[in-house]
């Protein structure tokens, strides 16, 4: 029996009122009540669809919005809402299909073209998401969502200049949007206007007081001023709202991490993982946190869970690959030795310090060095520097680093800046890294005209400190390892900018114009595969300091645990530097020379007893691997007196190592090897006149080696020799050194006082 005429239409105005009213079961009742008597109804068929929608039920609206369409397909409403449901499920080539059909029926259906929009921006196709914006809001000039969608392309976009009009376009319309002040903070953040940004971050929340995504963004703001506590005040906020937020717990745990307590951080990990257990980030981060603690096994564990759950996730594989080769885990490397330069070689993000390990590689060096770039300064800011020729009384150079404290090239750099001609030269010192209160940190801040400790403060707001004093020649001289800030750099604070000492290799980014090398570690014929001009000091381009303090005390060798008459090879290099190669070579000279050991510098628990394994498959009695505890810089000088050869390791040489050997008396024997970090030791002894103890292989590596450990005469004459060239040659010679790096500083300055771009060029003595 049919319904009396009308009911249906009565029916579906009801079911509609109990829709907006919010009571959706109700309404869905209803709407299926209709449906079961005429399952083509058009009206029901739609809204039940849009109840769907807000159930975020995708599927269900897609069959629902489906049979609109087939119900009346003119309808421009059934076309953008499929289309919706369909971006929901995330088939967006079908979602796009579908808005171009509802603007083909209704041209002027402004909501079709914003949420194309949104569609193309998703799929990364930025510009005809822009297109489809400024459509939407030519149609519709007070559409504030099309405004603040438009806005959030060109931000992508790494426009965020632009991007702040049409958020702020959004906010006149719209005042209480907090979704455009949200998104306005973060393009100022993205511009380093940081407290621009945390006003309208505490605007977005006063408006939404649960919105978690901006408590989440004003704590990283805080952080970026290094207002860590307040950072994380902000987070915790984050979290009570929305306890399954996974990012602000990340975000909490690595703000744990920066206050060092460790502890805690690795605690805030676990709960982020507690949450969402194969989440990357967590995983990567607790591994870094985990090898920060030495507990390596652990860390590598936690590596491969993020491989195995994303096997493309590039941060998972560095980790993994890194924690490999500073354990000395060859049995894991023996596929990465390849397969670490091939991701390299295809565009993959790799950090490149690690890189230099497993690659010699120049080309792929340069590579390595420009993926990572973009990696950490995803967005080229706008340079501050812009051209401008100043003229200061002195000329002004900051050095800018992080290793400020107890820290190797501390130790090589202090009397450099002590000796500085002040008379042309004024000196600051940036430091971006902890205030450990040794003596040499003591030493550096009396040592430089003046000395900032910026490590709270934003790239930017460094950046602009150095630009505001004019400084002429910005020194980076931490380059890509641990605590180093390349972002400042991105901003272009000087007009000379300049890559020294503390990564042995390119940068690969245009912000910086020089790097400082000499002949031996960097010939001019490798200047194709480095993005700064190269420069020539002469002798070695790596500084010394011949004041540095040697204890009073020699140890014993049994207070060392070496064998009291026996010959005693060393190797202070950092274990992440020992090659299988290297190592098969260390082992056969063990084995010919009766009764000697290799004394190596102790890094982690886990490397040594990779290296004792890999002793024991040599035919070599793991106890003559002898491993030194890290002691105070004095006292491991003093310690040198105990070796008798210093063996040097390939394709990463020692660098501060080779120094502190040769300034003690102790022969190094090198091999040169390809590329800036493979030549460092045969710079230092080509310097000091000793070049017949560089070899150019490993097979003459293993005979000098084996020569000098077998004919004492041999090493008497090179002991006797270094101990006359120590002081007669340039290496040590500080105050030489110091008038060498301050013609190249003149040299660069000059040629931008004369509007010249940079350019190659040696010092000469």
């Amino acid at each position: 029996m049919l319904p009396p005429a009308g009911v249906p239409l009565k029916i579906f105005q009801q079911a509609v009122l109990l829709h907006e009213q919010g009571r959706l079961p109700e309404a869905e009742q209803l709407y299926q009540s209709i449906l079961k008597t005429n399952n083509r109804d058009f009206g029901s068929l739609l809204r039940l669809g849009l109840l769907r929608l807000q159930q975020r039920r995708f599927d269900d609206a897609e069959r629902l919005f489906r049979r609109a369409v087939k119900a009346d397909k003119r309808s421009a409403d059934a076309h953008q809402y499929l289309a919706f449901a369909l971006t929901g499920l995330e088939r967006l080539e079908e979602a796009v299909d579908s808005y171009e059909k509802a603007i083909a029926i209704r041209p002027n259906l402004a909501e079709a073209h914003n949420n194309l929009g949104y569609a193309l921006q998703v799929q990364g196709r930025l510009d005809e998401a822009i297109t489809q914006y400024e459509h939407a809001i030519q149609i519709q000039p007070a559409y504030h969502e099309a405004h603040n969608n438009l806005g959030n392309a060109k931000h992508l976009l790494n426009r965020s200049e632009d991007a702040i009009v049409h958020y702020q376009s959004a906010l006149r319309i719209k005042p209480d949007y907090a979704e455009a002040r949200w998104n306005l903070g973060t393009a100022l953040r993205a511009l380093g206007r940081l407290e621009d940004a945390i006003a309208q971050y505490e605007k977005a929340i006063a408006i939404r007081p649960n919105y978690h995504e901006a408590y989440n963004s004003l704590g990283n703001t805080l952080r970026d001023l290094g207002r860590l506590d307040a950072a994380s005040a902000q987070y915790e906020k984050a979290i009570a709202i929305k306890p399954d937020y996974v990012e602000a717990r990340i975000n909490q745990a690595d703000t744990l991490a920066l206050l060092h307590r460790e502890e805690a951080a690795l605690a805030a990990y676990n709960e982020a993982l507690a949450v969402a257990p194969n989440n990357a980030d967590a995983l990567i981060r607790r591994g870094n946190l985990l090898m920060e603690f030495k507990r390596d096994a652990e860390a590598l564990a936690s590596f491969d869970t993020a491989l195995a759950a994303h096997p493309g996730n590039e941060l998972a594989f560095n980790g993994m690959a890194c924690c490999a080769i500073m354990t000395c885990n060859w049995p894991r490397m023996a596929t990465l030795w390849s397969e670490v330069p091939a991701r390299v070689a295809d565009g993959h993000f790799f950090d490149p310090f690690v890189f230099l390990g497993y690659s010699n590689d120049a080309a792929l060096q340069l590579a390595c060095a420009q993926r990572y770039f973009r990696h950490v300064v995803p967005i080229q800011p706008s340079p501050l520097w812009t051209g401008a020729v100043w003229h200061n009384q002195k000329i002004k150079v900051a050095y800018v680093a992080a290793g400020f404290h107890n820290h190797p090239t501390a130790y090589l750099t202090a009397e450099l800046f002590e000796i500085h001609d002040r008379s042309r030269f004024e000196i600051l010192g940036i430091s971006l890294g902890p205030d450990d209160q040794s003596d040499i940190r003591a030493r550096l801040v009396h040592a430089f005209d003046q000395f900032y400790d910026v490590r709270s403060k934003s790239d930017y707001e460094i950046a602009a400190l150095l630009h505001d004093m004019k400084v002429d020649i910005v020194i980076d001289r931490s380059g890509y390892t641990k605590g180093s800030r390349p972002g400042i750099f991105a901003f272009r604070p000087g007009p000379i900018q300049v890559n020294y000492i503390g990564f042995p290799g390119t940068l690969g980014t245009s912000f910086y114009d020089y790097i400082l090398a000499d002949a031996t570690v960097l010939p001019f014929d490798r200047q194709p595969f480095f993005s700064e001009k190269i420069v020539h000091l002469p002798a070695s381009y790596l500084v010394s300091d011949s004041k540095r303090p040697i204890a009073a005390r020699t140890p014993t060798r049994e207070e060392e645990g070496l064998p009291a008459a026996s010959f005693v090879f060393c190797c202070f290099n950092n274990c992440y530097k020992i090659t299988p190669q290297m190592f098969d070579v260390w082992m056969r000279l063990l084995e010919r020379i009766h009764g000697s050991v290799l004394w190596l510098l102790r890094d982690t628990a886990l490397a040594e007893t990779n290296l004792r394994r890999e002793a024991a498959a040599r035919g070599i009695d793991p106890a003559r691997l002898v491993f030194a505890a890290r002691l105070p810089q004095a006292d491991h000088l003093a310690r040198h007196r105990l070796g008798d050869l210093f063996l040097d390791t390939l394709p990463y040489n020692a660098h501060t190592t080779a120094s502190d050997a040769l300034w003690m008396g102790l022969p190094v024997v090198t091999c040169c090897g390809r590329s800036f970090a493979g030549r460092v030791a045969a710079s230092l002894l080509h310097a000091i006149g000793m070049p017949d103890l560089v070899t150019s292989d490993l097979e003459s590596y293993e005979r000098l080696a084996l020569r000098i450990a077998s004919e004492p005469s041999v090493l008497q004459e090179l002991r006797e020799r270094l101990r006359r060239n120590r002081l007669l040659y340039p290496v040590f010679d500080t105050d030489r050194y110091r008038q060498h790096i301050e013609a190249a500083y003149l040299r660069m300055w000059e040629n931008w006082q004369h509007g010249k771009v940079p350019e190659s060029f040696a010092v000469h003595p």
